[in-house]
């Protein structure tokens, strides 16, 4: 049930937006291409800023960061730097290859049972390979994407189409980043549907976001190699949205409007899901912080003076109660 209300409610967005712009009504097409995309965008920005906002208003008040190897000690004991940093320089190169190059997908993901029933923890470096394939393919694809919405178009967004399509396959040419999109979202699909662990703890939330990705990389990768669109008249379109002069042009295929409704879903679903750990993982303590607590005294910042009551002013306060109920004093 939670794959098919997932699958279903991302098949009548697109739905939604390809019958809709087939009606070619005037007030759709303005609703669809014109109102939608800024109410997303108001949406992720505005989202995304007050969920910032409210982790970095959080107080951390301990060092809790998530670490393993040496920490640094004394000057003869090598220290694992990045496994355990211990200033903000060897903080950085932790969080930019966590970032980067998804650096916890590369221990202890995978477990299994020997024959002689011991627990051994591995590397699934098919997780790894399928996660850095989707996100550095929906990074250059998105980058490929400003050509829509620069005229001129940047010379680095032209040299990466170049390099992009560099196996000149197929006539528009196949971009290697829409394929090894779509592959790895696939894997990533696949993986959790047939892992009956994975499979068991997955969500709604879990799935809705993959077949959505998977719903625009399909209609974008349709819109180029099999159905005819004016791709002048999108720019036009797009270029009209970055210019706050919102137009919609004639000549625009309704399976454009589909996708583009299924952008727009993305981008206001981002700040309400786990979506949000692209802009979370720079805020998790577990990962920014050094680890210094024998270098550095840390004092809570939540403490306050407090006012006490020590043992001798207490007994010179009860000492006749005390002494007539049989209670022993230090003082007579």
């Amino acid at each position: 049930m939670k794959i098919i209300v997932s699958l279903a409610a991302v098949a009548g967005l697109f739905l939604l937006g390809y019958l809709g712009a087939a009606t070619k009504m005037t007030w759709v097409l303005l609703v669809f291409g014109v109102a939608v995309p800024y109410v997303a965008v108001v949406m992720l920005l505005g989202g995304l800023t007050y969920r910032v906002m409210s982790w970095a208003a959080s107080s951390v008040p301990f060092r809790i960061p998530t670490t393993c190897g040496q920490q640094k000690s004394l000057g003869w004991i090598k220290q694992e730097k990045l496994e355990n940093p211990h200033n903000t320089l060897t903080v950085i190169g932790r969080m930019a290859l966590e970032v980067l190059l998804f650096r916890s997908l590369m221990r202890n993901t995978k477990t299994r049972l020997t024959a002689d029933k011991n627990l051994v923890y591995a590397t699934d470096l098919s997780l790894w390979a399928g996660a850095m394939a989707m996100h550095w393919a929906l990074l250059l694809i998105l980058i490929r994407h400003l050509r829509l919405m620069t005229n001129p178009v940047p010379i680095c967004v032209t040299f990466l189409e170049a390099a992009d399509g560099f196996l000149e396959v197929g006539l528009p040419v196949i971009y290697v980043t829409s394929v090894l999109f779509l592959a790895g979202l696939a894997y990533l699909l696949v993986r959790r549907l047939t892992n009956p662990q994975v499979r068991y703890i997955s969500l709604p939330g879990d799935y809705f976001p993959l077949f959505l990705l998977l719903g625009i990389g399909i209609s974008g990768f349709c819109l180029r190699h099999f159905f005819k669109t004016d791709v002048v008249a999108i720019k036009e379109m797009t270029l009209g949205l970055v210019s706050f002069a919102p137009t919609v042009p004639d000549g625009i295929s309704p399976l454009f409007f589909g996708h583009l409704l299924l952008v727009c879903a993305l981008l206001a679903y981002i700040p309400l899901s786990k979506l949000t750990h692209l802009a979370g993982v720079f805020l998790s303590p577990t990962r920014n912080m050094a680890n210094s607590n024998r270098r550095v005294r840390h004092v809570n910042p939540w403490d306050y003076p407090v006012k006490v009551h020590p043992y001798d002013e207490y007994e010179d306060e009860l000492r006749d109660k005390m002494k007539a109920a049989g209670l022993p004093v230090e003082k007579e």
